[in-house]
């Protein structure tokens, strides 16, 4: 796919990993809607990458929300390319001591909220005549299972279960869909999570986002339906 003037979706786009998305897109050219849920951190992103850059003050949770806003954007004329699913909460308590309410905020955003929004984009992807492509950002935690982690993992491991199910379905329609799934990241994600230890060799957002350019611009009859990323050296091991 030619990014320029490619119309993409970006949840979680306020920081992190989706503001970098974000960014790398509007670089090639593309028109983004970027979701989240802070709107001073979307308007100085637009102000930081254009007009190109447009923001959708959103939580993915709210299915109604989602589908008013979806109705009152796109159109015929007005398509969908490209989705990155990447908005995600994270959760980490052994399970007797995981609240509801955080189990909830993980399945809702992290699984649920992927749902409303690919349920909504896939038939305006299938009215569009050029190849469009879905991108689910998991986790290294939607493929290995890790004590305290219970919540977070069995939503990334359902966003993994429905990518793969969602690739078979979308094939003949010229969508692509691909699971990402990335070890530990230097982002905000975890920093306010007592039992996550940052090190200095975390990937970067950068990184991240130049391997889904890469996978948005593979020809298009070549799919990557699942792809992992991991740092080389997780930790200095003479630390």
């Amino acid at each position: 796919m030619n990014l320029n003037s490619k119309i993409a979706i970006v949840t979680g786009a306020s920081s992190g990993i989706g503001a970098e998305f974000s960014k790398m897109l509007v670089e090639q050219g593309a028109i983004v809607y970027g979701l989240a849920r802070s709107e001073d951190k979307l308007d100085a992103i637009q102000q930081n990458l254009g007009q190109n850059f447009k923001p959708v003050l959103m939580d993915i949770s709210n299915a109604e929300a989602l589908e008013k806003w979806v109705h009152s954007t796109f159109t015929n004329k007005h398509q969908p390319d490209v989705l990155i699913n990447n908005a995600g909460v994270a959760y980490f308590a052994e399970i007797d001591r995981l609240k509801l309410s955080e189990w909830r905020a993980m399945i809702d955003v992290n699984l649920s909220g992927v749902f409303y929004l690919t349920k909504l984009m896939v038939p305006l992807m299938k009215e569009n005549t050029s190849h469009c492509h879905i991108i689910n950002i998991a986790s290294i935690a939607g493929l290995l299972g890790n004590p305290s982690m219970s919540g977070y993992n069995a939503s990334k491991y359902g966003v993994r279960g429905f990518s793969e199910a969602l690739f078979k379905e979308l094939r003949y329609h010229d969508i692509k869909v691909t699971a990402v799934f990335p070890g530990s990241i230097a982002t905000n994600l975890f920093s306010d999570i007592d039992s996550v230890e940052e090190h200095p060799n975390m990937m970067q957002p950068s990184e991240i986002a130049d391997t889904v350019k890469f996978l948005l611009e593979t020809p298009d009859n070549y799919l990557i339906n699942e792809i992992t990323m991991r740092p080389l050296n997780p930790k200095n091991p003479e630390q």
